[in-house]
């Protein structure tokens, strides 16, 4: 069967999240791979810096009056949406997440910078917690308490994110950092858009880092035992990214220069088959957290 363009976007991405799908059954792993195409592309036109702002608003409109089709049970124009359409009537996905995603990605349209905490917090959410939310419902959960796990997961791997891509945002003018945490440990702007590394940088980082930290620590006390296994994929993104995280802080988060600091391939590879017999030996597969 030729793939469909979802299964190409998702192929061609090469993320940890998309690595994340392998151990899912054939119908989740292909609603999943659907569901991350809409990610992908939605994501992709906020930073298409070559168009006006306002290009991209217009698009990002389509996406969401077209996703708002799909969720309505109307025809759809757009071949991503037409691929996860069955998806959203199997699994009762919401518009109210969709709408919170693109209104996540709609924030990289408007702002560079973000004042506090509970601003980034916000974007964190929208871009990657509603990420999380949508996909408990395709892996399938019993106890509503999974949907507190998701948004905390999402969280800590979004902070893992900004963390590790600061040089690389940095390059296109943005700082994620919270405006207060720079002047709480006294490092000007111009330092990281400049690519200056420093002590006080260091100790700016390794604070965004616990607050990561405790978002891990939340989803793993948050998640009962016995929704572990359906939600595998969940918890293999979290190991993964702990990971990273904790190869950021060996670095001293050495992470201002524009290519990003990753996992190989063979390494996340690893994390995920080991993570895989462990659950189906019955063990424990996740550690971050710890």
């Amino acid at each position: 069967m030729k793939p469909g363009v979802s299964d190409q976007i998702t192929r061609k991405s090469a993320s940890n999240l998309a690595l994340a799908f392998i151990l899912l059954p054939p119908e989740k792993r292909v609603a999943m791979t659907s569901l991350y195409a809409f990610c992908r592309q939605v994501d992709d036109v906020a930073d298409e810096e070559s168009l006006p702002v306002d290009e991209r608003r217009r698009q990002l409109n389509n996406w969401r009056s077209d996703i708002a089709a799909a969720c309505e049970g109307r025809a759809v124009q757009m071949e991503v949406n037409c691929e996860l359409a069955p998806h959203i009537y199997t699994y009762s996905l919401p518009f109210s997440l969709f709408n919170e995603l693109i209104l996540g990605v709609e924030m990289d349209l408007e702002k560079t910078r973000y004042s506090d905490q509970t601003d980034l917090e916000l974007y964190c959410y929208r871009v990657a917690s509603v990420v999380g939310l949508l996909s408990i419902e395709i892996f399938g959960y019993h106890d509503p308490i999974c949907k507190e796990y998701a948004v905390a997961l999402g969280k800590a791997l979004q902070l893992t994110n900004i963390l590790r891509d600061v040089g690389n945002d940095a390059a296109r003018g943005r700082i994620y950092i919270p405006e207060a945490d720079l002047a709480q440990f006294k490092v000007d702007p111009s330092e990281i858009l400049n690519h200056r590394w420093s002590e006080r940088f260091f100790q700016l980082a390794k604070a965004l880092s616990t607050r990561a930290r405790s978002h891990y620590q939340q989803a793993r006390i948050l998640l009962p035992s016995n929704e572990r296994k359906a939600m595998l994929s969940a918890e293999l993104m979290g190991n993964v990214y702990w990971h990273l995280l904790q190869r950021l802080e060996r670095s001293r988060f050495q992470v201002l220069d524009v290519a990003p600091i990753r996992l190989s391939k063979p390494r996340k590879l690893t994390l995920i088959l080991s993570a895989a017999l462990r659950a189906q030996l019955g063990f424990p597969f996740s550690d971050y957290g710890c």
